[in-house]
């Protein structure tokens, strides 16, 4: 399956950033998508610490950890003042958007709806061009969800030596792997 463009991001407010964000603002950085709700308990009890210690653990990578409050539920206990609250309490301080109502009473988000999203948590790797990678509802296993920004990390890389010209002049890469150049004397010159 080729990877397709991921979809903007359709919020109405943004926390914890100083202007609204885009999936088109992290281009060149993998981004790790971290859907949710205030009174969802997977959301609470492993989603939102798994987000918050990837972002501890990538800090300094090319790596954006960005929530978003999706509710399709319960609207009226979960507005912006009590997400406030929410994101306070709990320490969260990657920026967190919250998903735009559905048009013409629609209880689903315009964001959810747009991923096909089937509840919370929701996990959603896009990678450094801004294509969706992989979506995963539920728990996400940390070592496979660690496994997969890796590589994805690894790609982005492969992407900007290639863009500046150092892979080609190092030697040939692909496969997540680059051979040295033997060079004009023919002599590997890692030897």
């Amino acid at each position: 399956m080729k990877p397709e463009a991921a979809p903007e991001w359709r919020t109405s407010a943004w926390l914890n950033t100083p202007e609204p964000l885009s999936v088109a603002h992290f281009r060149g950085r993998v981004v790790l998508l971290h859907a949710f709700q205030m009174l969802c308990p997977g959301c609470v009890a492993h989603g939102i610490p798994q987000a918050q210690r990837v972002a501890k653990l990538f800090e300094g990578a090319p790596l954006a950890v960005v929530g978003l409050h999706t509710v399709f539920e319960h609207h009226a206990a979960m507005g912006p003042e009590s997400l406030r609250a929410f994101l306070h309490e709990y320490r969260v301080g990657f920026p967190v958007g919250i998903d735009a109502p559905g048009p013409d009473g629609d209880p689903i988000p315009r964001t959810m709806r747009a991923y096909a999203m089937q509840g919370t948590p929701t996990a959603i790797l896009i990678d450094a061009q801004g294509r969706l990678r992989n979506q995963v509802f539920g728990q996400y296993d940390d070592l496979l969800l660690g496994a997969e920004i890796g590589a994805l990390l690894v790609e982005a890389g492969q992407q900007r030596l290639e863009a500046t010209g150092v892979a080609s002049a190092a030697g040939h890469c692909a496969d997540g792997r680059c051979e040295a150049d033997a060079g004009a004397s023919g002599q590997n010159p890692l030897s």
